[in-house]
């Protein structure tokens, strides 16, 4: 009987200890207290349900927080810029039917039909093609100036 309570006492003493070094490394694993740990607590709540973001209004002061404004191209983009930024990704391939640019012959019908019906056409849309190429920040002069580039590129 004594062997079993000196056994008893030596395994509650190992698991005091082992138990105490268990609660010093789980600080290292969450710095926040027990009660705070989980995931129902009102800290962690808080921290799902908090705001993503904030709204700046222009003359009220945000601190650091408000982004610098982009900078603007100053004047119109020419015919080659508005091709490698919008028309390229179809007519640089020949997408959905697009003529391809380098390609003559896809590009004679569209030629023979003459200057304003092409850009009314890329203004506007045709077959596959959305409005202005889904270029809506391009003039209709850019759009111009675009499709002179590609037909030159062509010819």
């Amino acid at each position: 009987m004594k062997k079993m309570l000196t056994a008893s006492l030596v395994l509650v003493a190992t698991l005091f200890a082992a138990g105490s070094v268990a609660a010093k490394s789980t600080k290292e694993i969450s710095p926040y207290p027990l009660g705070e740990r989980s995931v129902f607590s009102d800290r962690a709540i808080e921290e799902r349900i908090k705001p993503v973001g904030s709204v700046c209004v222009e003359g009220d002061e945000c601190g650091s927080a408000a982004a610098p404004a982009e900078e603007v191209a100053s004047g119109p983009r020419s015919g080659e810029q508005v091709y490698n930024a919008s028309c390229a990704a179809c007519h640089g391939t020949g997408a959905a039917g697009a003529p391809k640019v380098g390609d003559a012959a896809s590009w004679a019908p569209h030629v023979a039909k003459g200057e304003a019906t092409m850009l009314k056409n890329a203004i506007n849309g045709i077959n596959a093609m959305p409005p202005k190429g889904m270029c809506m920040d391009c003039s209709d002069d850019e759009i111009k100036d675009a499709i002179e580039y590609m037909v030159s590129k062509s010819q």
